[in-house]
């Protein structure tokens, strides 16, 4: 957890010391442009019926979120879209750690999905893929994440899923 000393005055002009969390920023381009990815190549994987696809996005999303800086559509986000002037950025204060709990879980349904795809379970598969890519549009163009929500009721009964690199990010 980022942490900073803010100073304070006391009455009896005596200085107090004390750790407030940091605000915490997250582009906000970045997550559409990571949905944007998900939501194209997961239809793209049905429409085509590419179960490698499918395995490729769930790794994007779990690399993603084990290790947020090497995340793959934030790459292209970072390196590709943002300096050529096709995406800007969007930064506001925000928590990075609901929305890589989100992608980790996303990203488990689609191991979830491949395990019924490689079994035979064709339509339980892509019924799977279908909840991800319906969630990422939900979350691409309504703005409401149900992984972050997720996360946050987590939180409420004192359940703190995250990894400790998330607090690094």
């Amino acid at each position: 957890m980022n942490t900073s000393m803010n100073t304070t005055t006391t009455p009896k002009s005596m200085t107090v010391k004390s750790a407030a969390p940091a605000p915490t920023y997250v582009d906000q381009s970045a997550l559409r442009v990571n949905q944007a990815c998900i939501i194209t190549l997961l239809l793209v994987a049905f429409l085509l019926d590419q179960i490698w696809l499918v395995a490729f996005v769930a790794l994007v999303m779990l690399v993603g979120t084990v290790w947020p800086r090497a995340g793959l559509f934030k790459l292209f986000y970072q390196r590709v879209l943002r300096p050529a002037g096709v995406v800007r950025p969007q930064v506001e204060p925000d928590a990075p750690q609901p929305h890589l709990f989100a992608q980790g879980l996303g990203g488990l349904v689609l191991l979830g999905a491949l395990a019924a795809l490689g079994t035979g379970a064709t339509v339980a598969g892509w019924l799977l893929v279908g909840v991800v890519v319906v969630l990422a549009m939900v979350n691409l163009f309504l703005g409401f994440c149900l992984g972050c929500f997720v996360y946050y009721q987590l939180a409420r009964r004192g359940l703190r899923l995250d990894l400790p690199v998330w607090r690094q990010s």
